[in-house]
């Protein structure tokens, strides 16, 4: 009989019953009026690196996924909480997508990935977790990266911690 080997992922099961207990970043701040999640990590005043800021620019900013497909997986997000592309100015869709450029760059320069995807979801019944502020996901790939145990056990095996995530891309982000 072989032995069976257990993961443990205690921390992802508040996320999953959306109950906002997991003890991490995220429970500590309070949604500003008119803003969104994303925007109280952006708005926090905690330093870049207990953010995962990854980038700030003038109407639009980068940071980690804190429940990651893999590591490294980049958000880019406008300032201004809105739900739709349409809704961006124009200086927010040049700056938006400009940034998603220096994600991708920033993540093969840091991963060495195979590929990069990069999308969004907009909406709810797109599959937008915070559907009431548009934020483009850079994600690396490998050939054959295809996690098994997501598939069957609903987990995710990362290698490294979310701050290390952050200090590579924040050192290969583009000048």
């Amino acid at each position: 009989m072989s032995r069976l080997e257990q993961l443990w992922a205690g921390w992802r099961q508040a996320y999953l019953e959306g109950t906002g207990e997991d003890g991490r970043l995220t429970d500590a701040l309070e949604v500003p009026e008119g803003g969104s999640l994303f925007s109280a990590i952006e708005q926090s005043g905690l330093p870049d690196d207990e953010s995962f800021v990854l980038h700030r620019g003038e109407t639009c900013f980068a940071m980690l996924n804190i429940y990651p497909y893999t590591s490294g997986h980049t958000m880019v997000l406008p300032l201004r909480p809105v739900g739709r592309l349409g809704d961006l100015s124009e200086v927010e869709h040049a700056e938006l997508w400009s940034m998603v450029r220096d994600a991708v760059a920033a993540i093969e320069a840091a991963y060495g990935p195979g590929g990069v995807n990069v999308g969004l979801n907009q909406g709810r019944a797109a599959g937008a977790g915070i559907p009431e502020h548009l934020h483009v996901h850079c994600v690396a790939r490998w050939s054959g990266d295809t996690n098994f145990m997501t598939a069957a056990a609903g987990i995710r095996v990362l290698p490294e911690a979310l701050v290390e995530s952050w200090s590579k891309l924040r050192e290969n982000w583009p000048a």
